[in-house]
Parts: structure tokens; C-alpha cells; sequence
């Protein structure tokens, strides 16, 4: 399929809006053992979380709230090493499972805020695109074919473009495009916006901002090493 793009934006942020919500912060609260939480006004939850936050060991906070997000899909061990290792490496980037990463992101981020920075700081890019097929028709734009258009404009040296040409290029399945592409919203007819992290695009990536390109299906069993 042929498609027209045109890059508008790249915005970087440090906080991804909605990412918690006034439940996940009572919550949180009654695991950091703070027992008064409907009590509070919802203007005053976050800023009592942190409170509450900073009582406990970084370490220890990580585990709370890794537990929150996480405790059905990883390990009590699992989770202890990675509450030691957020202190020193930017996990939301390097986890081996991509699908954890954005809250993993999220975890981080309220950390880092609640810690005054002693968690490392994270960013994430928003990139405002347009995209539209040669025959104009209504076909999905799913976050694999956002991912395969937009690597057309990025330089060679981009980590996808390094790491993930066969996927790009559709000769082989492309499943990470789901937990690299944290989010991907059509905002008005062939207008979207994509949230995706640094690690995998930034605006100094980018090389061409309007372009055509050709996007390659993947179509049969991935080829053989």
C-alpha cells in the first residue's frame, strides 16, 4: 500500500495525561499506609501520595507500586530486582518485555517527581503526522503500518531502522509495534498523533518530513535465521 506522509510535530513530554487517576491514587495511598485517603479532597491526593511516598526507602516504593501495576505478570523476584535496578537505568527503555514498558514509564515518572530526582528522568516524543492512501481509501491506520510510514523519513541511523528493518520492511511479523507505539490517535480525518518513546524516535530523527512511501505486509512465516 502507498501512502502520503507528512510529519507536523515532534513534541517531547515527561508525563503521558491520564496515566493515573484519582482510584489509582487512593489505592496507592492505602499501600503506602496512609489510612485517611477519602478523607481528602481530590486536588489533594497526589500531593499526599508523595508524602506518603517519601517514607518509605526508593527501593521499597519502587516494589509497591511495581506490585500495583505488575503483580500478575511478574514474579515477586521479578519485581524486587527490577525496584533496585530503576534506581540506576532507565528500565521503561530497556526491560526485555516492550508491552511493560509504558508503565513501567508511568512508575518511573511518579518516582522521579515524588523522589525530587533520584529516579532517572524520562521522556517520551509526540509526533504529529498526517497520512493518507493513494486511492483515499478507509483503510485502519494500525500502529504497525503509523510505525513501517513514518521509518521512511527517519534517518539510517534510527534504533528502529538498526534493530527492526525486517519487521519495517515486512519480512518478518512485526507484534513489537503494539508495545513500541504507546498510544496512536486519529485526530481529525488523516491527521494522528503517536506517543512513542525517545529511545525509538526523536525529532532529530527525522530526515524528510514529507514523503511517499510504499508500506510491505508481512505475508506468510517469518524467514529462517
Amino acid at each position: 500500500m502507498k501512502y502520503f506522509v507528512k510529519i507536523n510535530d515532534v513534541k517531547s513530554t515527561d508525563k503521558l495525561e491520564g496515566a493515573w487517576n484519582n482510584n489509582d491514587f487512593k489505592e496507592l495511598l492505602a499501600r503506602f499506609e496512609y489510612p485517611d485517603a477519602e478523607q481528602l479532597k481530590p486536588t489533594e491526593l497526589k500531593e499526599f501520595l508523595f508524602m506518603a511516598i517519601s517514607d518509605f526507602e526508593p527501593n521499597e516504593a519502587a516494589a509497591i507500586l511495581l506490585d500495583y501495576k505488575f503483580s500478575d505478570v511478574l514474579a515477586e523476584g521479578q519485581i524486587d530486582n527490577l525496584s533496585h535496578e530503576m534506581l540506576r537505568v532507565k528500565v521503561f527503555e530497556n526491560y526485555s518485555e516492550i508491552d511493560l514498558h509504558q508503565d513501567l514509564f508511568n512508575i518511573n515518572q511518579l518516582l522521579y517527581q515524588a523522589y525530587n530526582g533520584k529516579f532517572p528522568q524520562g521522556k517520551v516524543n509526540i509526533v504529529q503526522f498526517e497520512i493518507g492512501g493513494e486511492d483515499n481509501a478507509s483503510e485502519e491506520i494500525t500502529k504497525e503500518i503509523a510505525l513501517k510510514a513514518l521509518s521512511y523519513g527517519l534517518s539510517d541511523n534510527n534504533l528502529l531502522n538498526r534493530l527492526l528493518s525486517d519487521q519495517l520492511e515486512g519480512r518478518k511479523s512485526f507484534p513489537e509495534a503494539e508495545g513500541i507505539v504507546w498510544n496512536l490517535q486519529n485526530e481529525e480525518g488523516h491527521a494522528y498523533s503517536m506517543t512513542i518513546s525517545e529511545k525509538w524516535l526523536t525529532k532529530n530523527d527525522f530526515v524528510n518530513l514529507e514523503y511517499e512511501c510504499t508500506v510491505q505486509p508481512f505475508e506468510g512465516l517469518d524467514e529462517e535465521e
